[in-house]
């Protein structure tokens, strides 16, 4: 998997046109629990192709392209919900919020408005448990977010469903954005606490996660460690 847009002001100034244009766009985060997906899930692995712009989040994947004889920046999926939100007011581009719960949904939407005038929320879709992107329901939400009229929208599904939605959504909402951004959602609202900065500072926010929920969380970097090694080399071998 590659990383398809190498530096923040590439990306910015790439999507800001196409909302511009009203032109659509897919868009994913790489990181190592993706990375461990891609290896084991042919349908992640097909989506993962099917997204227009890869970004790399996480200080492992910014290394493991350093390694590999290129040098990308780290650009978190959360970091991008503010600037995206102020090229969408800027554009008169409708937002959509897709994915957590209503609740979480109804404080983004409030908090994003306020922080970006001009800025609209036009559709916050929550979708119930056990949602499957390939799914008769997720046709009908998608449609419900064609009429909507959005211009942007984020997916707040989690991987793999976000990014599978979002190679589906490209063809049934085909002038809409579609930003996978995980808990950068539930960041906005409220819900979820981001590693403090310094913390970020240090490549550690790893850390922070897994002392936050270590059950769920330490074999979710367990297996993150565990195909260091391979990525490694193969990273070494591309640099050749």
């Amino acid at each position: 998997m590659r990383i398809t847009v190498p530096t923040r002001k590439e990306l910015l100034e790439d999507l800001g046109g196409r909302m511009e244009r009203k032109e659509g766009f897919t868009l994913a985060t790489l990181n190592l629990d993706h990375a461990v997906k891609l290896k084991s899930d042919p349908a992640f692995r097909g989506a993962y192709l099917a997204q227009s712009h890869v970004v790399a989040d996480g200080n492992p994947i910014v290394w493991l392209c350093r390694l590999a004889g290129y040098r990308v920046e780290l650009i978190p999926g959360s970091e991008l919900v503010q600037p995206l939100c102020a090229l969408a007011a800027q554009t008169g581009r409708g937002v959509a919020l897709f994915g957590s719960t209503q609740d979480s949904l109804d404080l983004a939407a409030t908090r994003l408005e306020a922080q970006h005038p001009g800025l609209k929320v036009v559709s916050k879709i929550s979708p119930p448990m056990g949602f499957d992107p390939d799914s008769d329901d997720a046709a009908r939400l998608l449609g419900e977010l064609r009429e909507s009229g959005a211009g942007l929208c984020f997916l707040a599904l989690g991987a793999p469903k976000q990014e599978r939605l979002a190679a589906r959504a490209a063809e049934l909402v085909p002038g809409c954005g579609f930003a996978s951004v995980g808990a950068g959602v539930d960041f906005i609202a409220g819900h979820q606490t981001r590693a403090p900065a310094w913390v970020r500072r240090i490549a550690m926010e790893w850390f922070w996660r897994m002392m936050g929920n270590p059950r769920r969380m330490a074999a979710r970097y367990g297996a993150c460690f565990a195909i260091l090694p391979e990525l490694g080399a193969t990273a070494v071998r591309d640099r050749g």
